[in-house]
C-alpha cells in the first residue's frame, strides 16, 4: 500500500486547531471562568505513612471568605466494584481513598482535605489553618523491602491474588501472575550461551507541561456539570458518577484543550473535590488547578521496578530459553502497568521455553498511572540489554542477532496471542541498511547501540456523528481528546472516505452529552479506532447523499456512484460541494453517526540507533546522533508520526539519563519541581531521525497502526548498550545519571 494510491491520506496539511493554538485562542482547563467562581486548594499530608487521628477544620471554616471545607468523610462510602480508568482499572474504594484519604495517608501529598473559598489566596491560607493529627508510621520505600513477610502494611485487609488463589496474609503483594509455556529448564540445558542480569528502574513522571485543572458545577437539579483538562471525559464521567453515587446521565463532562498528559490524566484529582466542594458551596462553580509541586507528588507517575532476565541461545545465535521477572511499583493503590511490561519484554521474538512472572506491589509513593507504552520501557531495558550482550556472546552483530529470531505473522506472542501482518522484520532490516548504522564510528569513549520494541496498540470503542451543511463543510462531531493531532488524522480519514480535502472537515472535540461513548485517548487506539469510525462514518454520509441526490435527479435508487468526490450517473456528474448545495434546498438534511470497536488494532514495532560519548571523568552521556525506524502501519499525517516518533524518543532519552524519583528516608519527594527533575531541552539533543515503514495492518481500511507510545520503548536500552560500546561497562540502573556511571566505573575498577 503507498501513499501515491490517496488523496488525502500520506498528505500534510495544517492542522484545524493551528490557528487558535498558536495565537494562544485555545481554551484549557485553567482558562475556565464562569460567573460566581470558587476558587479550591487541597491540604495534603506532609507524611508518607500516618494513620489521620483526627483533622479539625473549625478554624479554616471561619476564615472570610471560605465557602466549604472538606475531607474524606464528605465523600461516600463505596464499593470495591472496578471502575475504568482509561489505560487501567482500579477499584472505586481504592480510587476514592488516593484522590482523597481516609484514615490514613499513603504517600508524601496525599490529600487529606480541601477549601473552597472567593479567592485563591484565601483558599491557599484556609488549608494551612486545617489542624491534622497524626500518628507516624513507618513508610516502605523500597519494592523489595515492601514484598517481605516483616514490613510495613499499607492496606490492612489486602491478599495477595496469585494465579486464581487467595492468600491469607496481609501484604503489600496485590498480584503475581504467570505467563509460561515450552520447558523452560530443558531449554536453558540446550543453550550454550546465557545470560542472567538484574535491572532497576527509578519512578518517572510523565512531563506534561500543563498542570491538572478542573472546574465543576453541582446544579440544583443534582446534575453536575464539568471542565477539565483530561484524556477521557468518559473516564472521568464514569469516577465522578461511581464516587459520589450519581447516575451517569447526571454528570456530563466537557473536555478542554489539554496540555499534555502522556497517560497521566485520565483520573479524577481535581474532578471530584471541586464538585464536592461545589455542592457544599450551594452550587456555585469551583475550580482547583494543581501546581507544579503538587503534580509531582500526588499525581500518577509509572513505575520504578525490579526486573530480572535470563536469556539462552545457542552458538549459532537461536533463543532456546528466555525467563524473566518483572516487580513494579503499584505506589498507595494497587494498579502498576506490570501487566503491560510482561506482554512487552519478549515480545519482538520468536520463543520455545518462555516463563514471565510479574509482580503488583504497593510502596508509599503516589499510586502510578499510565506513562506512553506503560510499563515498556522497563521491560525492554531488561530484555534489550540482554539480547546485546547474548549477540555479543555468540559473536554475532546485535541487529543481525535480533534478526534471526525476530518474531513474524503467525507466531505466538509470550503472554499468548498469535501477531497477524506484523513490520518488526522490516524495522530490524531497514537498521541495517541505514547510513547510520554503516558509518564507522570514531573518537573515544564514543559508542553505538541498538535495541527493539513493541507496544500492543489499542483499539477499543469509538463514537461520531457529522452532518453536511449546503456550502459543502462536514461538520464533525467527535469525543477522543486531541493530544497529538488526532483531529487532524480523523478529519483526513473522513476526507478520504468522501473524496474531498480535509480542509472541508471541521471538526470538534464535544462533551459526553453531544457524542456517543469514547474510549479515552490513550493507547495509541485514536487514529486507528476513531479513524476507523471516521471511514466508517464517510462510508454512511456519502451513501446517504447518493440515495438523496437520486431522489432529487429522480434516477433509480442505487445508480448514483460517489467516487473521489464526485457524483455520477449516465454521465450527469456533480462535485460534493454541489451535491451538497442542491441537497440542502430539494432534500432534508444530511446528518450521520455510527459507532465501532474494531477488533485488530495491528501491534506497532520499533529499531532504535544512538551514538553516545561518555565523560569518563564526569559521567555525563552526550547523545550524538539518534535514529528511530517504526513500522507505522499507515502513516496518514507524515508530520505528525513523525513528531509523536520523536517526542517518545526524547522521553525515553530523558527516562535514560536524568529522570527519577528522588525520596529521603522518610518518604518525602525532595525534587519535585522542574529545577530539579531534570528533563531533557532542545538544548540536550540532536535532531532525531525518524525512518517510517509502512506495513500497512490488515484490521483497518488505510492500514493504520497507532504510532505514539512505541518510540519510547527502545531508548533507555539502546543508550545502555551504546554506553557498553563506548566504554565495556554494562550499566543495569535507570537513570543512567552522572552519578550511576560513576559509581559503575568505581565499582569495576575496584574490583580489578
Amino acid at each position: 500500500m503507498a501513499n501515491s494510491e490517496y488523496k488525502v491520506i500520506g498528505t500534510r496539511p495544517i492542522r484545524h486547531d493551528g490557528v487558535d493554538k498558536v495565537t494562544g485562542a485555545a481554551k484549557y482547563g485553567a482558562d475556565v471562568r464562569l460567573t460566581g467562581m470558587l476558587h479550591g486548594a487541597i491540604k495534603r499530608s506532609p507524611h508518607a505513612h500516618a494513620v489521620i487521628k483526627g483533622v479539625n477544620t473549625d478554624k479554616a471554616a471561619a476564615l472570610p471568605g471560605v465557602t466549604a471545607v472538606m475531607t474524606g468523610a464528605d465523600l461516600p462510602a463505596v464499593s470495591h466494584e472496578i471502575v475504568e480508568m482509561g489505560e487501567d482499572s482500579v477499584a472505586q474504594d481504592y480510587l476514592s481513598a488516593n484522590v482523597m484519604a481516609r484514615d490514613k495517608v499513603l504517600f508524601h501529598g496525599h490529600p487529606v482535605a480541601a477549601v473552597a473559598a472567593t479567592e485563591l489566596q484565601t483558599a491557599l491560607d484556609a488549608i494551612e489553618l486545617i489542624e491534622v493529627e497524626y500518628e507516624l508510621l513507618e513508610p516502605v520505600l523500597d519494592i523489595e523491602e515492601a514484598m517481605e513477610s516483616d514490613a510495613p502494611i499499607l492496606w490492612d485487609g489486602l491478599r495477595t491474588t496469585s494465579m486464581g488463589e487467595e492468600g491469607t496474609e496481609p501484604t503489600n503483594v496485590a498480584s503475581h501472575f504467570r505467563y509460561e509455556f515450552g520447558d523452560i529448564e530443558a531449554g536453558f540445558a540446550e543453550a550454550d550461551h546465557i545470560v542472567d542480569r538484574i535491572f532497576h528502574t527509578a519512578m518517572v513522571h510523565q512531563g506534561y507541561i500543563e498542570p491538572h485543572s478542573s472546574t465543576c458545577v453541582w446544579r440544583k437539579d443534582g446534575r453536575v456539570e464539568v471542565w477539565t483538562a483530561t484524556q477521557g471525559a468518559f473516564q472521568i464521567r464514569e469516577q465522578l458518577a461511581s464516587l459520589l453515587k450519581l447516575e451517569l446521565s447526571q454528570v456530563k463532562v466537557t473536555p478542554m484543550e489539554i496540555g499534555g498528559g502522556f497517560g497521566g490524566k485520565f483520573t479524577c484529582y481535581t474532578d471530584l473535590p471541586a464538585a464536592v466542594l461545589s455542592r457544599m458551596s450551594g452550587g456555585r462553580p469551583v475550580k482547583i488547578t494543581m501546581s507544579r509541586t503538587e503534580v509531582l507528588q500526588a499525581t500518577g507517575p509509572t513505575s520504578g521496578s525490579v526486573v530480572k532476565v535470563k536469556m539462552g541461545a545457542t552458538s549459532d545465535g537461536r533463543l532456546t530459553a528466555s525467563e524473566a521477572s518483572l516487580i513494579y511499583e503499584a505506589g498507595a493503590v494497587p494498579g502498576s502497568p506490570v501487566g503491560a511490561g510482561a506482554g512487552v519484554i519478549l515480545a519482538p521474538y520468536k520463543h520455545t521455553n518462555v516463563r514471565i512472572d510479574g509482580y503488583d506491589v504497593l510502596v508509599n509513593k503516589p499510586k502510578t498511572g499510565a506513562y506512553r507504552a506503560p510499563g515498556g520501557t522497563n521491560a525492554a531495558f531488561a530484555s534489550e540489554c540482554v539480547i546485546d550482550e547474548l549477540a555479543k556472546k555468540v559473536g554475532m552483530d546485535p541487529l543481525e542477532f535480533r534478526l534471526l529470531n525476530a518474531a513474524e505473522e503467525g507466531d505466538r506472542r509470550p503472554d499468548g496471542p498469535i501477531y497477524h501482518r506484523i513490520g518488526f522484520k522490516e524495522t530490524v532490516e531497514s537498521a541495517i541498511d541505514h547510513p547510520h548504522y554503516a558509518t564507522p564510528l570514531e573518537g573515544k569513549h564514543r559508542g553505538r547501540g541498538v535495541a527493539s520494541g513493541f507496544w500492543f496498540n489499542g483499539g477499543g470503542r469509538s463514537s461520531m456523528s457529522a452532518s453536511v451543511a449546503a456550502d459543502g463543510m462536514v461538520n464533525l462531531m467527535e469525543g477522543s481528546t486531541d493530544i497529538g493531532g488526532t483531529r487532524a488524522s480523523i478529519a483526513m480519514q473522513l476526507a478520504e472516505s468522501l473524496g474531498i480535502s480535509s480542509d472541508m472537515i471541521n471538526p470538534q472535540v464535544v462533551d459526553t452529552d453531544a457524542v456517543g461513548y469514547n474510549d479515552g485517548t490513550g493507547g495509541s487506539r485514536v487514529t486507528f479506532a476513531t479513524g476507523y469510525a471516521a471511514w466508517d462514518l464517510g462510508q454512511k454520509l456519502g451513501q446517504q447523499m447518493c440515495e438523496k441526490i437520486a431522489e432529487v435527479w429522480e434516477v433509480e435508487e442505487g445508480s448514483v456512484e460517489l467516487k473521489d468526490g464526485v457524483f455520477s450517473h449516465n454521465g450527469k456528474s456533480a462535485n460534493f460541494v454541489e451535491v451538497a448545495g442542491e441537497l440542502a434546498s430539494n432534500s432534508t438534511p444530511v446528518v450521520a453517526s455510527t459507532s465501532v470497536s474494531p477488533p485488530q488494532p495491528g501491534p506497532a514495532f520499533s529499531t532504535h540507533i544512538v551514538d553516545v560519548e561518555v565523560d569518563v571523568e564526569t559521567g555525563k552521556v552526550q547523545i550524538l546522533n539518534y535514529t528511530a525506524i517504526q513500522d507505522v502501519g499507515m502513516a496518514i499525517h507524515p508530520s505528525y508520526a513523525e513528531g509523536q516518533i520523536q517526542g517518545g524518543v526524547v522521553q525515553g532519552i530523558g527516562w535514560a539519563l536524568n529522570e527519577e524519583y528522588i525520596y529521603s528516608d522518610d518518604g518525602h519527594l525532595v525534587n519535585a519541581s522542574l529545577l530539579d527533575y531534570r528533563m531533557p531541552t532542545a538544548l540536550d539533543l540532536p535532531m532525531v531521525e525518524t525512518l517510517m515503514i509502512e506495513v500497512p495492518n490488515p484490521g483497518h481500511p488505510y492500514g493504520v497502526r497507532g504510532v505514539g507510545e512505541v518510540p519510547i520503548v527502545p531508548p533507555a536500552a539502546a543508550i545502555g548498550n551504546a554506553i557498553a560500546d563506548a566504554t565495556g561497562m554494562r550499566l543495569t540502573r535507570l537513570p543512567m545519571s552522572p552519578a550511576t556511571v560513576l559509581e559503575q566505573q568505581w565499582s569495576d575498577q575496584a574490583c580489578g
